[in-house]
């Protein structure tokens, strides 16, 4: 562990690459020569240019995206975009389908519901979001704009291992928490969304993945700043973006690109997320995962202890050994441990390390 540092098992905003943060630093006061800092120089500038396209560039390099693809960069959070996407692409007569998986998949439902536009396909709800639902559950309108899917939920540690088939509707899902983890055939998704603040950069950012045929015209009645086609146009640059976060986001992807690439990064997820599986599994019961096995995340691995109490106490122990942000989400309790790309194997062996030694104490 650097010095000075601790594992921050967050689920957002959550850790970073130390390198991407340790370059940063380094250029800090002087952005490419400009004498200037990033949080400093005009979004007009040449510099910033080349910032954002390369940016943008890695990341649809790294999805395996061609020319008919855009990416925007936005503000508001994945939230937001639970309400710009009914504006833009849903009708009573066409709504958007919602599968509900989680919190954050309800939310975006309830969106498209206020307005009067939005239907549920599927719903893991009444078991207690504990599976991702199949697609023999899925019952797809023909008739909708879209079918929107929350690809991984961070607060109850479930994420999709398919991908889907909507019988020719667009294809939408929020990644925010699973975003560039592992290789996926994106070309199957019309449209993805992200808040970067869980696996790609600190909060302030929206990351916009989507094919140029739903970006290139919205409503007329929306306002300048609902239309995505206003982002597209103009490059993401219509207003002042948040620069600082937009660069910070690049150096992540570049830093992925580097590392080997989504392969690369979904081994390394794979392999930290047996580790602490494999502790719950062995523990005869003492650590109880929330989530069924086919279903179980590899960003967000969530499980509880055999009382309230004995729970109080793991995190409070986690933390002195310098392990941080292990308390689960307020709605299901527990313990939730966010291990994406920027994790470490050694931050996830040594919590796995603490898991045994505290079961060994107090089953």
């Amino acid at each position: 562990m650097e010095a000075n540092r601790i594992y921050n098992f967050n689920p957002g905003p959550a850790t970073l690459p130390l390198p991407v943060l340790k370059e940063a630093q380094a250029e800090f006061l002087n952005f490419h020569e400009s004498g200037m800092s990033i949080l400093e120089i005009s979004h007009r500038a040449k510099e910033y240019a080349a910032m954002q396209a390369q940016a943008k560039a890695d990341i649809k390099e790294l999805m395996g995206l061609g020319d008919d693809y855009e990416v925007l960069f936005m503000t508001g959070g994945a939230s937001t975009q639970f309400a710009f996407l009914p504006l833009n692409f849903a009708s009573k007569e066409h709504p958007g389908s919602y599968v509900l998986s989680g919190s954050f998949a309800e939310k975006a439902y309830k969106e498209a519901e206020h307005l009067g536009i939005g239907e549920i396909v599927a719903s893991s709800k009444e078991g207690g979001y504990r599976h991702i639902p199949t697609q023999e559950e899925l019952k797809i309108d023909k008739d909708a704009a879209y079918v929107h899917l929350c690809y991984n939920n961070t607060i109850y540690g479930t994420e999709y291992h398919y991908i889907p088939d909507t019988q020719g509707v667009p294809l939408f899902a929020d990644m925010s928490s699973d975003m560039l983890s592992r290789p996926l055939d994106f070309q199957k998704f019309d449209f993805i969304y992200a808040g970067v603040q869980k696996n790609l950069g600190p909060a302030g950012v929206t990351l916009v993945v989507a094919k140029k045929s739903f970006l290139e015209k919205s409503p007329e009645s929306l306002p300048t700043m609902f239309k995505y086609e206003t982002f597209f146009k103009k490059d993401s640059l219509y207003n002042t973006p948040p620069a600082f976060n937009i660069y910070m986001v690049g150096k992540v992807a570049a830093w992925i690109k580097a590392e080997g690439g989504l392969a690369e990064m979904e081994k390394r997820n794979k392999k930290k997320a047996a580790r602490l599986y494999g502790v719950i599994d062995a523990s005869n019961g003492f650590y109880r995962g929330h989530a069924e096995k086919d279903s179980r995340s590899f960003m967000n691995v969530t499980f509880r202890l055999p009382s309230e109490e004995l729970e109080k106490t793991f995190v409070a122990e986690a933390l002195a050994k310098g392990l941080s942000g292990v308390k689960g989400h307020r709605s299901v309790g527990g313990m939730r441990a966010s291990i994406y790309n920027a994790m470490t194997y050694e931050g996830v062996d040594a919590l796995a390390c603490f898991m045994e030694a505290f079961e060994k104490a107090h089953a």
